[in-house]
């Protein structure tokens, strides 16, 4: 397994480039160590979190827009304000209904968004 360090302890948003993941999607790596992960990941209205699984806990702050978002078998719309858990290895996945902002916390770090 590859380590990769920490980030810096300050991290300026408009320092940070965005990456383009997708079809209006875009992200940018506020923060890590080898324990745990922030990301800011914007999406523009129809942009899809396609349906995937991964060994990492994930926890997610909605800061704003709309999502039909699936986690296993259960559907629900999400908006800013709310949040949600996915355990390792249960499929979810998102389509933004309205624009907005989701902030993604993982543990551990996800090491493929460093490749």
């Amino acid at each position: 397994m590859k380590t990769f360090g920490a980030s810096k302890e300050f991290l300026f948003g408009d320092d940070i480039e965005w990456e383009v993941v997708g079809e209006g999607l875009k992200r940018k790596i506020m923060g890590y160590d080898d324990k745990i992960m922030l990301v800011k990941v914007d999406f523009q209205v129809g942009a899809v979190g396609e349906l995937h699984e991964h060994y990492h806990s994930q926890v997610t702050y909605v800061e704003s827009g709309e999502y039909e978002l699936t986690i296993g078998d259960e559907t629900k719309t999400v908006k800013g304000g709310d949040s949600f858990y996915i355990p390792p290895h249960v499929m979810h996945g998102a389509v933004c209904t309205k624009a907005g902002v989701l902030i993604d916390v993982f543990s551990p770090i996800r090491e493929d968004f460093m490749e």
